[in-house]
């Protein structure tokens, strides 16, 4: 029977954990490397880089008027975090992808088939609405936020705050711009259904308008530019869920059941290649030949008496009950023995 102390059990059972954290680490690791490869390359531009980020606002700025700095090293530091701000946005597909190669072996045939396009149009979707932020949401807002400046007051925008500003507007721009995503995979999943996201819009419309509040800088446009294409954003998952949700979803039951009800694939291609193995005269060490009438086909075969066979469990348990009943047996004999020896003494 299996000592469950033994280390060296313990040890294989905590071996394939092991084995996926050092996985995890040599992507993550990969992921990092490719982040500080677009930093290496984006750092000696970074002042430009600035100057093109901040150009919606430098186009709305009074005549005269400049950004300043009103820290020592904001300077150096605003143009650095902005170019290891943008390492990072640019290694989004590679960064995808690695986590698509850790998890794609626990994935079913028809889910890797379907994740690849979900995160190719993810990646696409979270740049669109950076963009959309960038040539449409920024000369509004700022449009709106320089010409309500009061008489007497000078426009002059720190530029670390500024940076801020904006890279909050790209990444609340580049989730909201995920919502067709979130939407299709929730159909496509089970969790609902397009009917009843339709019966829920109303509270969905109110929910943009409520993240556009959290996730924006407190001003209406840039609230409400964010607020109604989520909404739009919504319609359009809950369009795409109805053309191709049912049908990928009964195909991802079907798949599953089929998965469930059949074995493994690798255990089959391993039964196949050992029964492949074996010629029709050599059924295995199990087997042999059986001395009875001879048959036109070949030999008859039947299972060697003497071969090893392991005991179950259960027959394991039966024959350590009779050892523990023979040997209570003969102490019950000994001390019979015993017990007559000395009455007669």
């Amino acid at each position: 029977m299996t000592n469950q102390n033994d280390p060296a059990s313990d040890s294989f059972k905590e071996q394939p954990f092991v084995s996926h954290l050092l996985e995890l680490r040599d992507r993550l690791l990969r992921a990092l490397a490719v982040v500080a490869v677009f930093f290496l390359c984006l750092f000696p531009f970074a002042n430009d880089i600035y100057i093109w980020v901040a150009s919606p606002l430098m186009a709305h700025l009074p005549v005269g008027t400049s950004m300043i700095a009103t820290e020592v090293a904001s300077p150096f530091l605003t143009p650095f975090k902005l170019s290891l701000v943008a390492a990072f946005f640019l290694s989004i597909p590679y960064t995808l992808y690695q986590m698509w190669a850790f998890i794609a072996p626990g994935l079913y045939t028809h889910e890797k088939r379907l994740v690849l396009p979900l995160v190719a149009s993810s990646t696409l979707l979270f740049y669109v609405g950076m963009l959309f932020a960038y040539y449409v949401v920024f000369p509004l807002v700022f449009a709106f936020l320089t010409g309500t400046v009061p008489d007497g007051v000078t426009v002059a925008t720190d530029i670390a705050k500024y940076l801020d500003f904006i890279l909050t507007l790209f990444f609340a721009f580049g989730m909201a711009f995920e919502v067709p995503i979130a939407t299709f995979i929730l159909v496509w999943m089970g969790v609902t259904t397009p009917d009843k996201l339709v019966e829920k819009r109303p509270y969905i419309i109110v929910g943009a308008f409520l993240l556009g509040m959290l996730l924006t800088p407190p001003d209406v446009i840039s609230q409400t530019l964010l607020a109604v294409p989520m909404w739009l954003l919504f319609e359009a998952g809950v369009i795409a869920s109805r053309l191709f949700g049912r049908r990928l979803q009964e195909g991802r039951q079907a798949a599953e059941s089929g998965d469930n009800a059949a074995p493994k694939p690798v255990a089959q291609t391993a039964a196949a290649a050992s029964a492949a193995a074996r010629s029709p005269a050599d059924p295995g060490d199990e087997f042999i030949v059986f001395d009875g009438d001879p048959s036109p086909d070949g030999p008859k075969w039947q299972p060697d008496p003497d071969r090893f066979v392991p005991l179950t469990e259960e027959e394991m348990d039966a024959e350590l009950d009779v050892i523990e009943a023979e040997e209570a047996a003969a102490d019950g004999e000994d001390n019979k023995v015993g017990g007559e020896s000395g009455s007669q003494a």
